[in-house]
This record gives structure tokens, C-alpha cells and sequence, in this order.
């Protein structure tokens, strides 16, 4: 009997290990910036080696455009809408109740080693950090969720599942001693955006930001080389939602939800372009799949990297409470249409973020221009005291979705969609916050004080106008002071 069960362990352990390791690189806060994905003005060669090795896909999505429901959304493997972890930053945050199982814990439970690190040579504050980020919205604890922070510490023949994460370009970015001003002359801004030295050298600093994260992915692969294990190993790379500037992150746009995903490894052709729809939900059931391990019917991602891959008519995506902004917005991504239902029309897009405003330069820019009439007329309707309830942009001309179609048809087709969508998926968001919440009076009463704190200490006043915020941003980024 004793023999026949270290038969059996051997042939576990042979088995698993001719499985091959997975390893997931995450960027926070990054749209597909690289010049792989075809912007020049950045230097990403190992991201851009890493494409060429691999696979790009052109059309990933995030499920949220903001980091803990999105990454509580792709560690599940399902909507962040159906688990009710909706709300960005869950002030109470709950277990998981049953089926749902974090991707870690399934795999730990099959006898992969489980890790979560921070990016080679991460710092904060000046210190080495190693302890990456989870930012779930459900309750954990990382001791029992991951084996550690360092895959090389598994046993001989242990297949590892590794997330590494970068925090760049997450804000705020360093802003650099010097600028490029032809690299800044050659910035191509989105419509939605005015030409202002400002954004110019804010998205300057943002470029350098991505750059950073490269440096950390060829760091990361080195690592990986130097053990002997890249060649056995699923790389991915990818950003939990898209880039961290007014327009983006929190919104349901294409800026807020359109994420780099590149993966590289066995059975994995080189130069491969995926055009068709993903969603990052999609790799969690992908991961389980390459390990031979079952996919949980309660995981709604797709398969994408093994078998048939899936045939898709949309994807979908939600926004609810972002800090101390309340909202709800649910947008639905075919191939060739962008769709966003606001279910609080009568809000403007400027809707307080304590966040945003006290880390986005643009926020009190846009404000300032529109008071003085300097704002044009393209990106002054953003600034509007309310928003359509619905909004459709065909992308076959508009990539950036940013120019309102009127379509009937297609509209009472997508809102139909949506909302069979909203009802198979039981979308908590429906009802607002979890019942564990929070009262938001209270939730806007502690971010006020944050941002007044901050505020205070730039500026010795806790409550700045737009004016002095705007004045203190300009000498921030080396610029003169406005008339």
C-alpha cells in the first residue's frame, strides 16, 4: 500500500510538472501605450519583444474601469457586478461566499505554488517593496491566499502560478527634472482633451511612467531566464483597467477600458495579432484550463488560450461607486459598436472625486478654460451639467468612441442586450452599494478630509480654488504661471 501511494505521488508530481507555469505581469492604471500597440513617443523594448515573441491582442477589455472591481473581477473570473463587488475601494469588505474561490486558492488547492510579489525592484517611499498588490473587494488574507512572494521557493518540479505587480503608471507619476519638447510636440492628445502645455506635459509624464513599467517586465523576465523557466512558462502581460486621465479611469470608455494583453509562451506562435473581443474575466478559466484543472460553471470568462476560441457578439462592462462618486454606468462593446447607458443622466461628468482631484491636473484645467471661455467646443461638452442616458459610437470610424451616433435601431437592439445582460447576471449594482456598506455620507465625509489634507499640505489651505490648484500644478510641472 505504502508503495503504491508514492507510485501515485510520483505520478502526480510528473504530471504537474510537464504542466507549464503561468505568470501574470500587471500594470496599474495603463491603456495599450507601447510601441507595440503603435505609439512611438515611448521606449517599451521588452514589452515590445515580449509582443513579437507572443501573441498581441488588439481588442482586451477590463471589466471596470477602476482597480479593485476590476481586479476582483479577473481574479474571479466573473462580473464584479454578479459577486457584488461592485463599489471601487469596498469600505467593509465581506468573504466570498460559496462557489466563488479566488483563482490562487483553486490552483494552491491543486498543489501549484502560489505567489503575488511586487515587480523587481519596486520601491515606495524610497524602500524596497515585495509584497504585491491584491486590492480585492472581498475579505482575505494574503498569507493563506499566496505561498509567499517568491515563486523560486517552491519544491523541485512544483508547477507556480506567479502575479507580479508594477504599480507604474499608476498616479502619481514622477514628473520628470527635464521634458522633450519635440517628444511633447509629437503627443497625439485625444479630441476630448484640450491642447494645453499642461496635458501635453502630464501625458509626457505618463509616457515616462510606462517606460518604467518595460524596465520592470524585462526585469521580471530576466528572472525568469536566469532560473531556466521562461521557456516552460505562460507569460502575461496586461493593465487592470485603462490609463489614469480625466477621460479614462472611471469611465466606461474606450480609454477607461481598453488594456494591453500580450502572452508569450509554449504552443504560442510568434507575431500573432488577436483582433477579435476578450475580456480580462477571460484568464482566470484560461489559467485553469492550461493547468488541466475543471472550469467552475460559476466563472463567466471564456477560454482563450486553449481549444476553439470564442466566438463573442459583446462583452460588457460596469461602473459603480468610485471612492465618494456615486454612479452607475453600464456600456456594452460589440465589434463594431461602443454603447454606455448612464443611469444617472442628470449628474455631469464632473461629478466629485475626491481622487481625481487631488491627483489629476486636469480636473481643475478643464474648469478653469471653461470659465474663461477658453475651452473648445469638442471638449467643452464633456463639461455639460448632464449626460445623455444613452450614448453609441460605431467604431468602425471612431476608435476612440468619443462622437455620439444616432441609430434607433441599434440602440433599442443594445439596450436590450443590456438589459438581459443585467438580468441573467443578477448585477447587484442595481440595488447600489452591499447593505455592509457604509452610509456614502460618511464615505464622502472621510475622502473630503483626505483630499483636504493633501491640499492643505501643498498649499496651506484645504479647500483651494481651481485657481490656485491649477497654479500649483503649472509650477509642479516646470511651467510658467497662467495671465
Amino acid at each position: 500500500m505504502k508503495n503504491l501511494l508514492v507510485a501515485l505521488s510520483l505520478l502526480t508530481t510528473a504530471g504537474l510538472a510537464a504542466t507549464p507555469n503561468i505568470v501574470w505581469i500587471i500594470a496599474d492604471d495603463m491603456s495599450p501605450d507601447t510601441g507595440a500597440y503603435g505609439l512611438a513617443q515611448v521606449k517599451t523594448p521588452h514589452l515590445d519583444q515580449l509582443a513579437a515573441e507572443g501573441r498581441r491582442y488588439t481588442r482586451a477589455y477590463s471589466t471596470a474601469p477602476v482597480c479593485s472591481s476590476s481586479r476582483s473581477a479577473f481574479i474571479l473570473g466573473c462580473y464584479q457586478t454578479t459577486t457584488g463587488l461592485h463599489p471601487h475601494d469596498t469600505e467593509n469588505s465581506q468573504p466570498l461566499p460559496a462557489p466563488y474561490k479566488p483563482l490562487p486558492t483553486i490552483l494552491r488547492e491543486a498543489g501549484w505554488f502560489v505567489t503575488n510579489a511586487a515587480a523587481p525592484g519596486a520601491q515606495r517611499g524610497g524602500k524596497k517593496i515585495t509584497k504585491g498588490k491584491t486590492h480585492y473587494n472581498f475579505a482575505h488574507d494574503a498569507k493563506q491566499l499566496f505561498d509567499g512572494d517568491d515563486w523560486r521557493k517552491r519544491k523541485p518540479g512544483q508547477p507556480f502560478f506567479a502575479q507580479f505587480q508594477i504599480t507604474e503608471p499608476h498616479r502619481p507619476f514622477p514628473i520628470p527634472e527635464t521634458f522633450d519638447e519635440a517628444n511633447i510636440a509629437a503627443i497625439k492628445l485625444p479630441e476630448n482633451y484640450p491642447d494645453h502645455p499642461l496635458v501635453r506635459r502630464d501625458w509626457y509624464a505618463y509616457q515616462r511612467s510606462v517606460e518604467v513599467v518595460d524596465q520592470r517586465v524585462g526585469d521580471i523576465l530576466d528572472q525568469l531566464r536566469a532560473e531556466g523557466v521562461l521557456e516552460n512558462t505562460i507569460v502575461h502581460f496586461f493593465a487592470d483597467h485603462g490609463r489614469p486621465m480625466p477621460w479614462g479611469k472611471q469611465w466606461l470608455s474606450v480609454e477607461g477600458l481598453q488594456v494591453p494583453l500580450i502572452v508569450r509562451g509554449p504552443n504560442i506562435t510568434a507575431n500573432q495579432v488577436e483582433e477579435r473581443l476578450v475580456s480580462l474575466i477571460d484568464l482566470a478559466p484560461s489559467a485553469l484550463k492550461l493547468a488541466g484543472l475543471p472550469v467552475p460553471e460559476w466563472m463567466q470568462g471564456k477560454v482563450i488560450l486553449s481549444g476553439d476560441f470564442p466566438a463573442r457578439e459583446q462583452l460588457f462592462a460596469a461602473r459603480d461607486r468610485c471612492g465618494d462618486a456615486m454612479d452607475r454606468i453600464r456600456a456594452v462593446i460589440t465589434p463594431d459598436r461602443w454603447f454606455v447607458r448612464h443611469f444617472h443622466p442628470g449628474q455631469s461628468r464632473l461629478n466629485w472625486s475626491s481622487y481625481k482631484e487631488d491627483q489629476y491636473p486636469g480636473m481643475p484645467l478643464l474648469r478653469d478654460l471653461q470659465r474663461k471661455g477658453q475651452l473648445p467646443a469638442f471638449p467643452a461638452q464633456w463639461l455639460a451639467s448632464a449626460r445623455p442616458e444613452t450614448e453609441l459610437f460605431d467604431l468602425n470610424v471612431d476608435l476612440q468612441g468619443l462622437h455620439a451616433i444616432s441609430d434607433t435601431q441599434a440602440t433599442a437592439d443594445l439596450t436590450a442586450r443590456l438589459d438581459t445582460w443585467i438580468a441573467e447576471t443578477m448585477d447587484q449594482g442595481t440595488n447600489g452599494d452591499p447593505s455592509t456598506e457604509p452610509p456614502l455620507a460618511e464615505i464622502q465625509k472621510a475622502k473630503r478630509a483626505d483630499y483636504q489634507r493633501n491640499w492643505k499640505k501643498r498649499l496651506g489651505n484645504p479647500e483651494p480654488t481651481d485657481a490656485e490648484k491649477l497654479a500649483w500644478w503649472m509650477k509642479s510641472y516646470h511651467l510658467d504661471a497662467l495671465p
